[in-house]
Formats: C-alpha cells, structure tokens, sequence
C-alpha cells in the first residue's frame, strides 16, 4: 500500500485529498462522550493540511436508514475536530449536494472541511454495486486524491471504503498503517505466550475469531456475557445469565479442540450475580453477590467476573509475550459491574509483552475507567475490522487501497 508520505513526497498543494475517516463516536444528544476515534485520525488529517492539501473528510455515524437523520449528524463531529487541529473546519450540511460542493470549492490551501455523513445517502451501504458506484462517482467529482483512514470501516464494503478508492490515486494514512502493523504482529510475528482475552455479550459474535485461534492461541479467556453458553455446555447451571443456548454444540466442539490442540481456555471460576439489570442511566448502587460459577441461583444473572475470576485471567495474562483483547467481561458501563474490565486492563498494563486492546467497547472502556492510553502497545480504533483480520478475512478496505 502506498502511504500518504508517498503523496505527498509527489506534491499535494493545492490538490483535493478526500480522507476517508471513522469518526463513528458515541453521542449524548449532541455532545461527543469519547472522542479518541476523532483523536487518532487528527494527525493524518493536520499532516495533509500541513503540506498544502485542500482536505475533505468523510466519516459515518450510526446506523441511519439512507436519508437524512438529526441524531445523527456530523456536526458535533466537526467541531470537536476544528478544536483539536487548531483550525477552522468547515461543514457541508449534506453528501454530495450543493453544501459539499461549495464548502469544497471554497477551501484554501491547508483547510479542511467535513462532509455529512455519509449515511445519510442510500448508496454509501447498498448491497446493488450500481447504487454504490454511482455514490462513490459522485464523491470521486470531489477530489482529485483519495486516503484511506478509518480502519473501523474497512471491513465493509460501502461506497466510500471500497468502491472510491478505485476511482482515484489513493493511499493509507498513518492509521491504518498502524493497524495493520499491529496486526500483523498478532498474526505473522507472534512473541509466546500468546493470550487473548475475549467478551462481550454474545459468544456468536466471536464464533469465528474463537474458530481461528484455536490454532494460533496458547490461551483463550473468556469473560463477558458469552461465558455463560460456555459454562452451560459445560454443564453448570447459569441461572438467568445471557445464552445463546442454540451455540451450545459450537461451543462444546471448541472446548474439545482446545483441549486437543493444547490451547488452554480459561471460563470464570466466581462472578457476581443479581435478579436485577443495573440502571446504566442514573448508575446507582446494584444489589449484587458473588458466587461460584457453577451454581449461579436460577433467579439471578452473572453480570461480571469475580474476584477470584479476576485473579485467575491476571495469572495467565501477567506472564504472556503477546496479549489481545477484545470485548469487557462484564457490564463494565456501571461502576459496581467494571470491576472485571478494570482488572483485565490492569493486567495488560503490568505484563511486559506486547498488549493490543481491539477496539470497539474494550477501547471505550480504558478511556472511560481512566488508564492511560500510551500505556498499552497498542489501542485500536476498529473492533470489528481487527476481529475480521485475525479470523484470515479480506477486509475490502484494505485490498481497495493495495491495488
């Protein structure tokens, strides 16, 4: 892949770079409650400014249904942007319209503008290659360069991700270089031993990275709502805790080829249980136990990991030459619930290996409990897009930008 050193060692003054970014942040009406994803793209964006480039940023949010959504605008987005650069960014209130083509046209050299979300236009996520294509000719007319930056995105393939860069000059930018360094190191360079920590809610959703690993992992720990199909194949009564009870012969067959394949994989030995889901909203005082995990009461959910839990995932990661972790291991969003999460970040922290935080919730969550991010070997800024890579997926955001 080319990179935007590469374009810019050939001359971008005065040229339009279209930077496709993920700026897909998490909103409390229109104030930006974690803007590390606006943070980390910054210095793509500021490099190309820097160096003359007239630069249009393009990023989604949310999920709206093809047609213009309030709630999900970009604004916020924009702003927030403008104060990290030190500049003035300019907003095109829609995609492709007349706003974009006018805040575009009126860009000076080293200015930046952001266009609407690209959600907001049908074409950006059509399945119809037509649909997508005629989108991505419309953005194309915007720019005369095209840099690829939002890793979080380059597992789809949208108009903006994959079919633009066929239609213009293109590159990486420093993120996505980043990225794949990274990931690369977890797949073609790993330092033993490996351990990968994986949550969430539903062991579905890691079915096929849990299916990969079993042959590259020397542990898998696994925590959040998906240990409780785990623990009930493996016989043990869960009470009212998350299942996906149709994963049950999946997840019995991996256990076996873990045990063949000498992978250790590590369930909750205790974790704290409640009859009731705590109120994420106010975050009040939870009425919870702790228990062993294999005799959660039948009227009570396991909603995080244990003290002991938290003993036992340290001891197997303290120790490991590469750590990857994707996914909190309880409901880390409420206080009495994060106390899991905060142990499994702390562990990252004190090994001495090489520590990937895999985006998406895991990400959110050390910025949220207050670690300091330079601390770990690397954040992620994509969750999805790293779990699709370490399963041996194409991303096609990425094979767009190596042709």
């Amino acid at each position: 892949m080319k990179t935007i050193d590469d374009l810019i060692q050939n001359g971008v003054t005065g040229r339009r770079v279209f930077v496709r970014a993920d700026l897909n942040v998490p909103l409390d009406d229109t104030t930006i409650t974690d803007d590390g994803r606006i943070r980390v793209v910054a210095p793509t964006i500021a490099k190309l400014a820097d160096a003359g480039a007239k630069v249009i940023v393009a990023s989604h949010l949310g999920r709206p249904k093809g047609a213009p959504d309030p709630q999900f605008s970009l604004a916020p987005a924009a702003e927030r942007l403008g104060e990290i650069l030190g500049k003035n960014v300019s907003f095109a209130t829609d995609t492709t319209g007349n706003s974009a083509k006018a805040t575009v046209a009126a860009l000076a050299n080293g200015e930046v503008a952001l266009l609407e979300n690209l959600r907001f236009n049908a074409g950006e996520t059509s399945k119809d290659d037509a649909e997508r294509g005629a989108f991505a000719d419309a953005l194309a007319a915007l720019a005369d360069f095209y840099v690829g930056d939002g890793f979080g995105a380059v597992h789809r393939k949208h108009a903006s991700v994959y079919d633009l860069p066929k239609r213009l000059p293109h590159a990486a930018g420093d993120l996505i270089d980043t990225e794949v360094a990274v990931l690369k190191k977890l797949t073609e360079d790993v330092k033993r031993p490996y351990t990968v920590v994986l949550g969430g809610a539903k062991v579905s959703d890691k079915l096929a990275v849990i299916d990969e690993l079993l042959g590259k992992a020397d542990r898998l720990l696994i925590g959040g709502g998906m240990a409780y199909t785990f623990l009930k194949a493996k016989g043990h009564e869960i009470g009212i805790s998350l299942l996906q009870e149709e994963q049950i012969p999946t997840v019995t067959e991996y256990m076996e080829r873990a045990a063949k394949n000498g992978v250790e994989l590590v369930l909750p030995v205790d974790v704290l249980v409640s009859a009731d889901f705590p109120d994420l909203k106010t975050k009040a005082p939870a009425d919870f136990e702790t228990v062993d995990a294999k005799k959660i009461p039948s009227d009570k959910e396991g909603l995080d990991i244990g003290p002991k839990s938290r003993e036992l995932f340290t001891s197997k990661i303290i120790d490991a030459g590469t750590v990857f972790w994707n996914g909190p291991v309880g409901v880390a969003e409420h206080p009495d619930y994060a106390g899991g999460t905060t142990a499994i970040a702390q562990a990252l922290l004190n090994c001495d290996g090489f520590t990937v935080v895999g985006g998406g919730d895991s990400a959110a969550a050390v910025r949220t409990l207050g670690f300091d991010e330079s601390a770990f070997g690397h954040i992620s800024t994509g969750g999805g897009a790293s779990l699709e890579y370490l399963e041996g997926k194409t991303l096609p955001g990425l094979a767009a930008l190596e042709d």
